[in-house]
């Protein structure tokens, strides 16, 4: 786990599988050399399987084990700690809307009100993403959710690293006009309320 790399490319993976192209372009400055060989490593620890998709497509995907999966918590920890440095970009830095999902997920843990669970579909002006929050399964995606989704949160990049960083709440963001939510269900109620 302490290799350069091997945990971003696990932040990655837990958007969901992905081609390895597309982690390639998502972790700006890695060589294809070290992405193939922490790959293999990751594979060979357990934490990473290599599947070919069904046809049409040919390709391949990586996707994390359950045991990869675990290391959730471990970048929640990590990205709550380095959440100010977003807010600090230099222009020439890169940044993917789904970098902004792990803070935001600590920030929306446990919104209170029973039923308040779901697909949050998440806009910045960096892109957008979506998570899964409420319930046992915790998760994120790169993107619009493939379902449609029980809330939508349009903010920018500041308001969602303070969101994640617990120094706003998203019913404090709402009322200063940080934040907007739509949607009319529980968890999108839930999110106003917060």
């Amino acid at each position: 786990m302490g290799d350069r790399w091997t945990l971003l490319i696990v932040r990655e993976l837990l958007v969901g599988p992905r081609r390895y192209t597309d982690l390639h372009a998502d972790l700006p400055g890695v060589s294809t050399d070290v992405l193939a060989s922490r790959l293999k490593d990751m594979e060979r620890e357990g934490l990473t399987t290599r599947r070919r998709l069904p046809p049409p497509s040919a390709a391949y995907v990586y996707e994390l084990t359950e045991r990869g999966r675990e290391l959730l918590p471990v970048l929640q920890a990590l990205a709550a700690w380095g959440a100010p440095v977003l807010q600090e970009r230099a222009p020439t830095d890169a940044v993917r809307a789904h970098w902004f999902a792990l803070p935001l997920l600590r920030g929306l843990a446990g919104l209170g009100a029973e039923g308040a669970e779901g697909v949050v579909q998440v806009r910045l002006d960096e892109g957008e993403f979506h998570v899964r929050v409420g319930g046992e399964d915790v998760s994120y995606g790169d993107g619009p959710a493939p379902e449609t989704p029980d809330a939508l949160l349009t903010l920018d990049a500041e308001a969602c690293v303070a969101v994640g960083h617990g120094a706003l709440t998203v019913a404090e963001g709402v009322k200063a006009g940080r934040i907007e939510v739509s949607g009319e269900g529980v968890l999108a109620k839930a999110l106003r309320e917060a």
